[in-house]
C-alpha cells in the first residue's frame, strides 16, 4: 500500500510538469479515480489532496467528464454532510449540492446534467424520510417540509428544461460513457458507505441490476435520477394529500403531464420495470392504502396512453416493446385478481389499439429474419402475442433481452383467459375510467350507470393539452415548436352547463392551438403551513 501511495504521488507530481490537454488529461484523470478508490478503502483516508487535484481537473476543460464533477463535488460535500445534525442544515447542504453540480455541468449535455444529481435526489429522500417519522407538529419540522419540497420541485423543474434540451436519438449520440462503472464511483460520496443500491432507494432490486448492466451509460443512470424525483414527488405529494374523490384524478393527471413533457424512453422503460415490483418499492415513506392508489395512477399513466416519443427511438424500441408487453399482462391480471374487471379488460383493449403489436412483430422478424409464416399470430391481444413469443423461446429464438422479462411472460399466463381478453378487440375500444381509443372515431353511447365513472377522465383532458413532442429527428428551439395535440372523442360529464370534454389516448401531427398548465397533484396552498 505504502508503495502504491509513492508510485501515486510521484505520477501526480510529475503530471503537473505537462498541460492537461488530450492524452495527458486522460491518463491523469483515470490515475487519480483508481488512486482516490484505493484511498478510500484503507484504514484512514485522506482526501486533502485530491480535492485540488480533481477541482484542477474540473477547471481544465469547458465541459469537464463525469467523474471530475462527481468526485470534487463529493469531496466538497463531505465537509458539509449532516447525516446527524439538524433536517434544516441537511437541506442547505443538498441545495449547496445541487447548485454545485449544475454550475459545474452547465456545459454538459442533458444526460450528464441530469446523472451527476444522484446525490442530490438521495440527501432529498434522506430528508423527507427523517420528516416522515416525525409527526410534523413541530414549527421547524413544518418549516422543513416546505423547505424540501420546494428544493424537490427545483429539481424536477431543472430536469424538465435538462430534457427539453434534446430527443432520445441525440441523447444517445452526446451522452458519454464512464471510464469507472458507477457502482465503484458511488462509494466516494459519503452518504453511500453500504452499496451502491442504497444509493436509489426507490428503485427495486431486479431494476439495479438490470441498470447495472448498463453502468457505463450515463444516459441510463440519468434516467435512474428522473425516476427517482418522479416516484419522490408523488410519494411526497401523498403525504401532504387531504383526502378526496379528486386525488386520484390530480395525480393521474400530474404523471401524465409529466411523462409527456420528459419524453424521456429510458425514464419510461425504468417506470414500466418498476411497476412490476410487488410490493412498490417505496414502502419506506408510502402507507399501503396510498401504494394500492399509486400502483393504479402508474398503471394508468403507463397503459392508457400512447406517448409519439416512444417510437422516435429505434435503438430502444424492441426493448421498449418487450417491456409495454410484460406490463400490459402483469397489469390486467392484477386487476383481474382483484375484481377490477373493467381496468383489465380496458388494459388490454388500449395494448391492441396501440402501435405496440405492430413493432414488437417488425422488431422480431427484422432481428431474426422470420419468415411471414413464422411471424404469424392468432390476433393482436397480449396474451396472443405473449404465447407466440414464447412459442419461438422454445423454437430456440432468444426473443427477451434478459431473464427478468422472460420469467415475468411465463409467469401466470393463463391461455384460458385469452378469449376473453380478444373478445371484441376490433370494434371500440373504450374505458370508463381511462384514456381510451376509439378506432371508428364515433362518440360511446353509454347508460346513466356509468355517467360517474367517467368523471376521472376530466384530469386527462388538463393533462392532454399539455402533450407537445418534436418531429422526429428535429431539436426543439426557443421560440418554435411543433405542437401536437391528443386525438380524442367527445367524452360526456355529467350534466353541466359546460361543453363536454374530451379525452384519448393517441397523440396526432394535428396542430395545438393552445397550452394549458396541469397543477401540482397536491396544491401547497392548502396545506397548513404555520
Amino acid at each position: 500500500m505504502a508503495s502504491d501511495w509513492i508510485e501515486s504521488t510521484e505520477f501526480i507530481k510529475l503530471s503537473h510538469s505537462f498541460p492537461l490537454v488530450g492524452e495527458n488529461y486522460d491518463l491523469k484523470l483515470k490515475q487519480s479515480l483508481l488512486d482516490i478508490l484505493a484511498e478510500i478503502r484503507g484504514e484512514r483516508p485522506n482526501f486533502s489532496l485530491y480535492v485540488d487535484i480533481f477541482y484542477q481537473l474540473l477547471q481544465s476543460k469547458v465541459d469537464a467528464p463525469f467523474e471530475a464533477i462527481w468526485v470534487y463535488a463529493a469531496l466538497t460535500f463531505r465537509n458539509r454532510d449532516s447525516a446527524g445534525g439538524d433536517v434544516l442544515d441537511q437541506i442547505s447542504a443538498a441545495k449547496d449540492l445541487f447548485q454545485l453540480l449544475s454550475a459545474c455541468s452547465a456545459s454538459s449535455g442533458a444526460s450528464k446534467c441530469i446523472a451527476l444529481l444522484v446525490p442530490v435526489v438521495f440527501e432529498v429522500y434522506r430528508v423527507i424520510l427523517k420528516l416522515f417519522a416525525g409527526d410534523l407538529s413541530v414549527k421547524r419540522d413544518k418549516k422543513a417540509m416546505r423547505e424540501a419540497k420546494s428544493l424537490l420541485d427545483n429539481v424536477l423543474g431543472y430536469i424538465s428544461v435538462c430534457c427539453s434540451k434534446n430527443s432520445d436519438e441525440e441523447r444517445d449520440l452526446l451522452s458519454p460513457n464512464l471510464i469507472i462503472p458507477f457502482s465503484d464511483l458511488v462509494c466516494v460520496w459519503p452518504s453511500a458507505n453500504e452499496d451502491w443500491e442504497s444509493f436509489l432507494p426507490l428503485l427495486s432490486s431486479d431494476v439495479c441490476r438490470w441498470i447495472c448492466t448498463r453502468v457505463l451509460d450515463v444516459a441510463s443512470l440519468a434516467a435512474a435520477v428522473i425516476i427517482q424525483a418522479f416516484l419522490l414527488k408523488m410519494c411526497f405529494s401523498f403525504h401532504l394529500a387531504k383526502p378526496t374523490d379528486e386525488l386520484e384524478k390530480n395525480f393521474k393527471s400530474w404523471a401524465v403531464s409529466t411523462i409527456s413533457r420528459f419524453q424521456n424512453a429510458y425514464f419510461y422503460e425504468i417506470l414500466m420495470r418498476t411497476t412490476l415490483g410487488t410490493p412498490l418499492p417505496m414502502s419506506s415513506i408510502l402507507k399501503p392504502e396510498d401504494e394500492v392508489v399509486l400502483r393504479k395512477v402508474l398503471f394508468d399513466a403507463i397503459l392508457s396512453v400512447e406517448y409519439p416519443f416512444l417510437y422516435q427511438n429505434a435503438r430502444l424500441m424492441q426493448s421498449l416493446t418487450l417491456t409495454r408487453l410484460i406490463v400490459t399482462h402483469v397489469a390486467v391480471e392484477y386487476f383481474r385478481g382483484n375484481g377490477d374487471e373493467k381496468r383489465a379488460l380496458s388494459y388490454g383493449k388500449a395494448f391492441s389499439a396501440s402501435h405496440v403489436p405492430l413493432e414488437i412483430v417488425k422488431c422480431v422478424k427484422n432481428q431474426h429474419n422470420l419468415e411471414d409464416k413464422a411471424s404469424r399470430m392468432n390476433g393482436t391481444s397480449h396474451s396472443a402475442i405473449l404465447k407466440w413469443l414464447l412459442s419461438l423461446e422454445d423454437k430456440g429464438i432468444e426473443v427477451f433481452e434478459d431473464d427478468f422479462l422472460r420469467s415475468h411472460a411465463r409467469l401466470g399466463l393463463d391461455s384460458s383467459q385469452e378469449g376473453h381478453l380478444e373478445a371484441n378487440l376490433e370494434g371500440k375500444i373504450a374505458n370508463d375510467d381511462l384514456f381510451y381509443v376509439d378506432k371508428t372515431r364515433e362518440e360511446e353511447n353509454t347508460s346513466e350507470e356509468d355517467e360517474q365513472n367517467k368523471l376521472a377522465s376530466a384530469a386527462f383532458a388538463a393533462a392532454a393539452k399539455t402533450m407537445k413532442v418534436t418531429d422526429s429527428g428535429k431539436r426543439k428551439r426557443k421560440g418554435t415548436s411543433t405542437a401536437r395535440k391528443i386525438k380524442s372523442v367527445k367524452y360526456e360529464l355529467l350534466p353541466d352547463p359546460k361543453p363536454a370534454v374530451n379525452a384519448g389516448t393517441s397523440v396526432s401531427k394535428d396542430s395545438s392551438g393552445g397550452e394549458s398548465e396541469v397543477e401540482d397533484p397536491v396544491d401547497s396552498d392548502s396545506q397548513d403551513t404555520e
